[in-house]
């Protein structure tokens, strides 16, 4: 008999901040636009719920790959994200993953329940789905730390 548990838990999610830098030395993220509910039409970043059996990791580099066609990243964690109510749908928990490729490596296709997925300007987006923009101004922060290599291969 399997064993059940008396309190509630929630649904496990990760998200992809992927930035690039393009030609003209613009700091991008690449980002889908949401075919379904909620937040239908809104920019966001690649992700969804981890399947049984996979790690955090492996989902991400599966969503990343289903939402966009980007395969071959290396992600490294950036945090969880476990506010209640950050998901209309329920209680959700997200791991985000962040990584750094050069745009001009990178082929990137909607896919999966992704409408649309483009480079957009960091700078330039002031709403997002979910709690995205929260997520993606902690990596932004974190990643100003850090030197551009321009060497970097998706």
């Amino acid at each position: 008999m399997p064993y059940t548990y008396d309190y509630p838990r929630p649904a496990l999610t990760v998200d992809c901040v992927i930035f690039g830098h393009d030609e003209a030395a613009v700091l991008k993220v690449l980002l889908i636009e949401r075919a379904h509910a909620p937040f239908a039409g809104k920019w966001a970043l690649p992700g969804g719920f981890v399947d049984e059996g996979e790690t955090v990791e492996q989902a991400a580099l599966r969503e990343l790959q289903e939402e966009t066609g980007l395969a071959g990243v290396s992600v490294q964690e950036l945090g969880v994200w476990s506010a209640p109510g950050r998901d209309p749908r329920g209680w959700t928990v997200s791991v985000a993953f962040v990584a750094q490729v050069r745009i001009a490596d990178c082929r990137i296709a909607a896919g999966s329940d992704a409408q649309k997925a483009e480079w957009l300007a960091v700078d330039s987006l002031t709403e997002m789905a979910f709690d995205h923009l929260d997520i993606l101004s902690r990596a932004k922060a974190i990643f100003a730390l850090l030197p551009f290599t321009k060497d970097m291969k998706a």
